[in-house]
């Protein structure tokens, strides 16, 4: 294991221009405070970006890789979820200037290589369209991905689509992932069934269609949790984690590899 410290903030300005000088990338993740149905926490994504960041990144620098962790962005955009109740949510414009800012005040400690690293469906394309503003406006890299389009193949390998759709919102995949947390959820809530959306299934990759007060799932969840158990939960976390430490090692790799070739 290694001995690095990989958390922004525990440490020193020195430290952090130092390291951003010797091409570290830092690692932003995403998280967000939002209702997730009437069974599982409202930190869910939050709880499930702190767990696949930090094991992610520390397994991809004892690897080698040089990376710095930055603290979770707990709120996202998540306004499709203040009608349900017990969401905290930037607006759209609002979000994307944050994350702008996050990246500006990196660049201006030094860094050239910024990374987020998502774990809510809200925040995705802004989370592309600010590592997009960045990289236009600055000589800096940036990457920015969702954990669940990183780990795809991986989750689906671990058999992840046994409990319905993922990461699907608070539904078997989600509050498995909560489970092996062991963050409290609210098995009395949890229906045997849910209402299925037939209009949304078979889309054309990239498309987006939505119904007011559908966009997250009926009743503001997507699938039944029923199923959901902490041991499938550790499963698709070790798969997650996996996948991640790569990509994380992969992005790096090629930006040093670009940079050794100008």
């Amino acid at each position: 294991m290694s001995a690095v410290t990989i958390d922004f903030e525990q440490l020193t300005r020195e430290q952090l221009k130092n390291r951003a000088k010797d091409g570290y990338a830092a690692v932003i993740p995403l998280g967000a405070i939002e209702q997730h149905g009437p069974h599982l926490p409202t930190g869910t994504d939050t709880f499930v970006c702190g767990e696949i960041s930090r094991r992610s990144v520390q397994n991809a620098m004892d690897k080698g890789t040089k990376l710095v962790l930055g603290p979770v962005l707990p709120i996202g955009c998540s306004s499709h979820h203040l009608a349900f109740g017990g969401t905290l949510s930037f607006a759209s414009n609002t979000y994307l200037s944050i994350l702008k800012d996050i990246g500006n005040s990196l660049i201006e400690s030094g860094f050239q290589r910024i990374i987020f690293l998502n774990a809510h469906g809200g925040n995705e394309h802004l989370m592309h369209q600010a590592a997009t503003d960045l990289a236009v406006q600055h000589k800096v890299w940036t990457a920015s991905a969702s954990y669940w389009s990183i780990a795809r193949e991986a989750l689906e390998a671990a058999g992840a689509a046994e409990m319905g759709p993922f990461p699907g919102h608070a539904g078997g995949f989600e509050a498995s992932l909560v489970m092996a947390l062991e963050h409290r959820i609210d098995r009395s809530r949890m229906g045997k069934h849910h209402p299925e959306r037939d209009w949304i299934k078979g889309l054309v990759p990239g498309t987006f269609i939505g119904r007011h007060m559908e966009l997250t799932g009926v009743d503001g969840f997507t699938d039944s949790a029923a199923a959901a158990a902490a041991a499938h939960g550790r499963r698709y976390m070790e798969a997650i984690v996996q996948a991640v430490s790569a990509w994380l090692a992969d992005v790096c790799s090629r930006m040093d590899e670009a940079d050794s070739g100008k």
